[in-house]
């Protein structure tokens, strides 16, 4: 079995990457972070994000590509994740504008894993609570989207906080869709006094991690991407923690 991975989800440290996007990237790189997953390139051309990331050693795990990214830009956004080597590209979720009639999302999705596969990259989606709130033809709206995409078109990035968040257990999840589970969006979350969800370090809320990792490891996992929606503090420190975490239970 092949150890999973390590990377970072770039939206984390978004407004660090704004100030001074080399820098952060470097880094992310001393973290200890194998690769890290694009959510915007900061007005990057291909080749010089390429050479920068060689320099630092790190990986492009995946792309982040919105719907509208998807429908108007895709041989654009084939082009950059090609020119970066991606093995894998993931639409971040469907907004309230972009909602569709999910016969119309699966054929929509699958047509764009067609074409993602044709470049050798893997296409996924990720999911948020939504998915498990709603249903469709008395399914969750995440099994019955996914039951009507093709496996070998379209995986799953599996976010476990959003799961949970839904009312759904991601372990239970990750078991499920094994095999189809190449990249876990991981991050940990608590209740607010007010009810609210705050996603926090890794280790730090209420989620069951270390039975995620054991699920997403027999799941046939690739890469484990942290992320943390918002940060209370510094975010380069929230990332240091989180990867911190992670290398005590050698990972």
């Amino acid at each position: 079995m092949t150890k999973m991975k390590v990377g970072l989800q770039l939206y984390t440290l978004r407004d660090e990457l704004e100030r001074d996007f080399e820098q952060t990237l470097r880094r992310v790189a001393e973290l200890g972070y194998e690769g890290v997953e694009f959510a915007g390139y900061y007005g990057y051309d291909p080749e010089r994000l390429r050479e920068l990331m060689d320099g630092l050693s790190l990986k492009t795990v995946s792309t982040h590509v919105n719907v509208n990214r998807l429908r108007h830009h895709l041989d654009e956004e084939l082009a950059m994740s090609a020119a970066l080597g991606n093995r894998f590209a993931v639409c971040p979720g469907i907004t309230a504008s972009e909602r569709m009639p999910l016969p119309e999302a699966a054929a929509f999705f699958e047509a764009c894993g067609t074409r993602f596969a044709e470049q050798g990259i893997t296409f996924g989606f990720h999911n948020h609570w939504i998915e498990f709130t709603e249903t469709y033809e008395d399914e969750r709206w995440f099994d019955a989207f996914f039951g009507r995409v093709s496996p070998g078109f379209m995986k799953s990035e599996l976010d476990v906080c959003w799961v949970a968040h839904g009312g759904c257990d991601p372990v239970a999840y990750i078991r499920k869709y094994a095999g189809r589970v190449p990249l876990i969006h991981l991050k940990d979350m608590r209740k607010s006094p007010a009810g609210e969800v705050e996603t926090v370090e890794l280790g730090r809320g209420d989620m069951d991690l270390p039975a995620v990792l054991a699920a997403s490891e027999a799941a046939g996992t690739e890469w484990l991407i942290v992320e943390q929606d918002d940060c209370a503090g510094p975010a380069l420190e929230s990332v240091r923690v989180s990867r911190e975490w992670l290398r005590e239970r050698g990972y």
